[in-house]
């Protein structure tokens, strides 16, 4: 079945430079950063900044980046642009975050929108008993920005959390990448129960905290800003990157071992056309496949209790040797050493 929805490429130009690009500019401004340096590559010029008409493409967001985070060369960057973020200032959509009910609902919003309010990585909420897990996975190639993304994506989340709900949630933080040698900044703007050199990026709160009412909420406005929010993702003309869309289609079909052409298929182009499409956003067909056959192990080890022959079944390996061999080219531990990280 072709897929539906309508998606965005590193190239596609849909994000609203007045918005989460004009943030950084200002915060660069803020600090003394020379403009034409700043916007060096970008083809952007300071005065197309507050124009509601502007919109620039992923690549020129993140070649934005490149050069805030070479030209501020400050540890707390990051941080202090993910402070500015959520709810920002995207209109009907932020409205709509500041008069969530609660975390999860804003959390759930998040998602449904993250085409105008995280163009760049994909949050994805996952529950179990115990826990939410909010998954951060690449939209449109980061490549060496990845990090300032996370870093600025989870503050974002944390400080809407407190700003929202008033009060310090006991988050917990997993990163893919190793300690930093400077962490001082993720004490003062995430917390202490910082983790690195995990299998993937994510947040993980206890449960309870999700559904605790929010003081600002008007129930009947909440809910027309909810309306009005899908109307401007519509009027976006696009739902989510093609990664983000490919990721998802992989996630529904991954018991089926899908190869490329199935999932070209899907996407209603040739093999050809999605494996050079990939390579423009610097990965591959095996690389995301592999991403998510990772993170449905991670599901069914961690929240659902499967062995290692049944997570071998569902993501159709041969046997549960070969599952473990892959399972430590993929995080560099065996499951069963990986879980008990997690679990600690």
């Amino acid at each position: 079945m072709t897929i539906s929805s309508v998606w965005y490429e590193r190239d596609t130009r849909c994000i609203a430079a007045h918005q989460q690009p004009a943030s950084l500019v200002e915060l660069c401004l803020s600090r003394g950063i020379d403009s034409h340096r700043l916007l060096r590559g970008t083809g952007l010029f300071l005065e197309d900044m507050p124009k509601a008409a502007t919109q620039i493409s992923p690549q020129q967001f993140l070649t934005l980046i490149d050069n805030a985070r070479h030209l501020l060369d400050a540890d707390d960057s990051s941080f202090l642009f993910g402070q500015r973020l959520l709810p920002g200032h995207h209109g009907a959509a932020s409205q709509a975050l500041a008069l969530a009910n609660n975390l999860q609902q804003a959390l759930e919003l998040l998602g449904e929108l993250r085409a105008l309010l995280s163009p760049l990585l994909s949050p994805r909420l996952l529950l179990d008993e115990q826990y939410a897990y909010l998954y951060w996975l690449d939209s449109c190639g980061a490549g060496n920005q990845q990090r300032f993304l996370l870093e600025s994506s989870m503050t974002a989340v944390v400080a809407m959390s407190r700003r929202l709900g008033g009060e310090h949630l006991p988050w917990q933080f997993h990163f893919r990448q190793p300690a930093p040698r400077q962490i001082e900044q993720y004490w003062v703007h995430l917390g202490e129960d910082l983790h690195f050199n995990r299998p993937y990026d994510v947040l993980r709160l206890p449960r309870e905290h999700l559904t605790r009412p929010w003081p600002q909420t008007v129930q009947s406005t909440a809910q027309v800003a909810c309306q009005q929010a899908r109307q401007q993702l519509q009027s976006l003309g696009v739902e989510a990157s093609l990664l983000d869309t490919l990721q998802r289609w992989l996630l529904r079909h991954i018991q089926l071992a899908p190869n490329l052409e199935h999932a070209a298929a899907a996407l209603g182009m040739s093999p050809a056309t999605l494996k050079r499409k990939l390579q423009k956003h610097d990965t591959c067909y095996q690389a995301q496949q592999d991403n998510i056959r990772l993170l449905v192990a991670l599901y069914l080890y961690q929240i659902k209790g499967c062995s290692n022959d049944e997570v071998a079944s569902h993501l159709r390996f041969h046997d549960a040797t070969n599952l473990r061999r892959s399972f430590k080219r993929w995080t560099g531990q065996t499951p069963s050493t990986l879980l008990s990280l997690l679990r600690g």
